[in-house]
């Protein structure tokens, strides 16, 4: 017989059995399914991810920290010696970058400039009209980085704001219960406390003994100033931004100037948690990153960012592939058995098909088509079904997630659904291979004689 008959065979036997035949064909739907789906979150993630990066990230621009810092924390965390070149951030200790370290980064070839990440320890911050005073974290804007805007304006990627501008969060509008609007161009104070040197205990008595508790108090008095600045914009909240979303942005300038008072005479004058590098645009950035990497320090690339990304969206897709696997190792047993007990009810026409010429190659293909097609329908079906639901679901996920208008977490890719489908295919056929097998191996005499 040839091929394409002996496929129109294999469906008219399946259809003979259609309720056997859909049972063990959804069980392979089940798996066809969750792989279907696997595959549309990791194409949507990695889609999302891309986007992000190439909407939010300077290529050009190289992040910088003197060591490596890992998902929980700086190389080695935990208990330290103590470093006058240390500075504790979000409860772990960092090492910092010093003047020489920015120094030798600004002086590698193809770069055209470093800016260090300024952190500015204020007292409290107030806004105009409000009588109440907050606690705020400030930190450096960072051109590299886009925000999304709620109200006002922001200069393009890769220029800083003004000296005497500030970049509010808009969950600060929500706080204080303002629109967003209606804070573009008003004040923001910041307050100021400069502490200095702490006297040692013998500084203390020797001040006490010569002055009294005057002295004392003029010893340890600290220093106070209040920074005024102009809220230039408002940035949105958006889930294709990377800004953060409860500090306020000012100028590398103006963080200079501040953190430069604030730390004079102490062990942390002008030491930096990171820099960000901008490379000039004839140069690679993963060329500079080596150079840095060669001087002891680390270095992070808008491509390697990308990647780390990739590979959290990857893990996740993967233990999602594998319960799609679990399934389908169990359709397997399930085609195997059906096709065991469809050779078993159909010996005696086996025997008849051999009688009148039929090869045993024949006889194999035709079980091992049978098996294809369930395989086909069970992947179709669970295909189907994914795609139906997932377009279906993907408003309400963008929606529930905040993902933005646009992006959708379930991207259905054609080439991989087919991919999928003919995968489903083999696994069905070499599922079916023993049956068919078993099939061939009939005696046609012995079979003749089966009831």
């Amino acid at each position: 017989m040839k091929r394409i008959d002996i496929m129109k065979r294999a469906g008219r036997n399946l259809r003979q059995a259609k309720a056997r035949t859909l049972l063990t064909s959804l069980a392979i739907a089940v798996g066809a399914f969750t792989l279907t789906a696997s595959l549309a979150v990791g194409e949507g993630a990695r889609q999302y991810a891309d986007k992000l990066i190439k909407s939010n990230v300077d290529p050009q621009s190289v992040y910088v920290t003197k060591e490596k810092i890992r998902e929980n924390g700086p190389a080695g965390s935990g208990l330290k010696e103590y470093s006058d070149s240390a500075a504790q951030y979000n409860g772990i200790t960092i090492k910092t970058l010093s003047a020489d370290d920015i120094k030798t980064i600004s002086e590698i070839k193809g770069v055209s400039k470093v800016a260090p990440t300024y952190l500015i320890s204020t007292q409290y911050v107030t806004f105009e009209g409000k009588d109440k005073k907050y606690v705020s974290d400030v930190t450096t804007y960072d051109p590299t980085v886009l925000a999304s805007i709620a109200s006002g304006t922001l200069p393009k990627l890769g220029d800083q704001i003004g000296v005497d501008e500030v970049v509010m969060p808009e969950s600060y509008a929500d706080s204080l219960d303002m629109k967003p609007a209606d804070l573009v161009g008003k004040t923001v104070t910041l307050h100021l406390v400069k502490t200095g040197k702490q006297p040692s205990q013998a500084e203390l008595q020797q001040a006490f003994l010569q002055g009294g508790t005057a002295a004392v108090q003029s010893l340890v008095q600290v220093e106070t100033k209040d920074i005024q600045l102009r809220v230039r914009a408002v940035s949105a909240k958006s889930s294709t931004s990377f800004s953060a979303t409860a500090a306020l942005f000012i100028s590398d300038t103006k963080a200079a100037e501040l953190a430069d008072y604030l730390t004079a005479g102490t062990s942390q004058y002008r030491q930096y948690i990171s820099a960000t590098v901008i490379v000039d645009k004839a140069t690679s950035p993963e060329t500079v990153k080596q150079s840095i990497l060669d001087k002891g320090m680390h270095a992070l690339t808008a491509k390697d960012l990308s990647g780390i990304i990739f590979t959290i969206v990857d893990i996740l897709q993967g233990i999602v592939t594998g319960f799609g696997i679990l399934a389908l190792i169990a359709s397997v047993f399930g085609i195997i058995n059906t096709q065991y007990i469809s050779v078993l009810e159909r010996t005696s026409q086996i025997g008849l098909m051999k009688a009148l010429g039929m090869s045993r190659r024949g006889i194999a293909k035709l079980f091992r088509y049978e098996a294809a097609w369930i395989g086909f329908i069970g992947g179709l079906i669970g295909a189907g079904i994914a795609f139906v639901v997932g377009t279906a679901l993907n408003p309400w996920i963008t929606k529930t997630l905040s993902l933005g208008d646009g992006n959708y977490l379930l991207i259905y890719v054609w080439w991989q659904i087919a991919s999928l489908l003919l995968a489903l295919i083999l696994v069905a056929v070499v599922a079916g291979w023993f049956p068919a097998r078993k099939a061939a191996r009939l005696d046609p005499i012995e079979a003749l004689r089966t009831e």
